[in-house]
């Protein structure tokens, strides 16, 4: 019996190269021709590249693909890698869910799984850090101080999204961390600036709305290290109003905390996306709210920007693909 051709990595091969890799099969979306025909775009990757394989409906694979084929699953694959203008591609010449003999022959999944590049146990010791040293109000301070430590473990595993933003292990206390330490930046600034106004900058509240603004992802996503899907709650309700109803049931443990405080940190959680079509059913009425909701726009979108220029195979041309969650080609030039 012929022994299997060697693996190489999925983030190694080259373009043009024909090779056999493991993967884990990240996503798998079901779309129409212009004829009506069905077909998938299926996503393989590894820890560092993602490689979509472009299921056809008169394609051998269709069948499996259909029936057999699951997100979060490891797969044994052949084919030609190729670099294209809208990303990396596989033609599948073969794929087999990982067995017990790959594994023998020292496939491991835990190499797959993306993780943050900072120690999660110093993230959460930073975020305590802050809540301890700049929120005054001590109602406040025992509230986002109980949300934190009574949900560590979730904080410093979970994922910040599903898909689009540091979305790997640790990636949420990553964000959460970063938004919080930009907020705090741009409190003391126009704090600062702004003196005469009136009521004047809540820096305890832009820090509460900040460590607490996607808390509701807790909820939204069902955790798991080879990829997170939405929950039930998360696809009916959303995060934004599970975690307005997060901090109201931890707000019933802090009886003394004044309870105008608590209507603005509600307000700072359902406005933290401004618009409608981001989630956000108000826009930000408050100034707090408003730095907030910046200090995470820009946390999403520049590491979105920064992945992409990273990842992109293509880095002797001007561009990038178009192969990103900005939806957009990047320039090197």
């Amino acid at each position: 019996m012929p022994s299997k051709p060697t693996t190489r990595p999925l983030s190694e091969l080259e373009n043009g190269e024909k090779a056999t890799c493991y993967a884990l099969l990240s996503q798998q979306d079901q779309a129409k021709t212009r004829d009506g025909k069905p077909y998938y775009r299926v996503t393989f990757r590894d820890r560092e590249r993602e490689a979509v394989v472009m299921v056809w409906s008169d394609s051998p694979w269709f069948g499996p693909c259909e029936a057999e084929w699951q997100v979060g699953s490891f797969y044994r694959i052949t084919g030609q890698y190729a670099d294209t203008k809208f990303g990396p591609q596989i033609t599948l010449e073969e794929a087999h869910a990982v067995t017990d003999e790959d594994r023998e022959a020292g496939f491991n999944e835990n190499d797959f799984y993306i993780s943050s590049r900072y120690n999660a146990d110093e993230m959460f010791q930073d975020l305590l850090g802050i809540v301890e040293k700049e929120i005054v109000d001590p109602n406040l301070n025992e509230l986002v101080r109980l949300i934190l430590t009574e949900n560590e473990e979730e904080i410093k595993t979970f994922p910040a999204a599903k898909r689009n933003h540091h979305a790997y292990l640790g990636g949420f206390l990553e964000h959460v961390r970063s938004v919080t330490q930009t907020a705090l930046f741009l409190a003391d600034k126009y704090a600062d600036y702004y003196r005469a106004m009136q009521p004047p900058l809540s820096r305890d509240l832009v820090i509460a709305g900040a460590i607490l603004h996607d808390i509701g992802k807790m909820q939204e996503l069902a955790f798991q290290p080879q990829g997170s899907e939405y929950s039930p709650a998360g696809q009916l309700i959303g995060h934004i109003l599970l975690g307005r109803d997060i901090v109201r049931s931890y707000a019933e443990k802090v009886p003394e905390l004044d309870p105008n405080l608590l209507l603005r940190l509600e307000h700072i959680i359902v406005a933290h996306q401004n618009l409608p079509e981001w989630g956000s059913p108000i826009a930000p009425h408050t100034p707090e709210a408003l730095l907030v909701h910046y200090a995470d726009d820009i946390d999403a979108k520049y590491h979105m920007m920064a992945m992409a220029l990273e990842a992109d195979d293509n880095s002797d041309l001007d561009f990038t693909s178009r192969n990103n969650p900005l939806r957009r080609a990047l320039f090197r030039g």
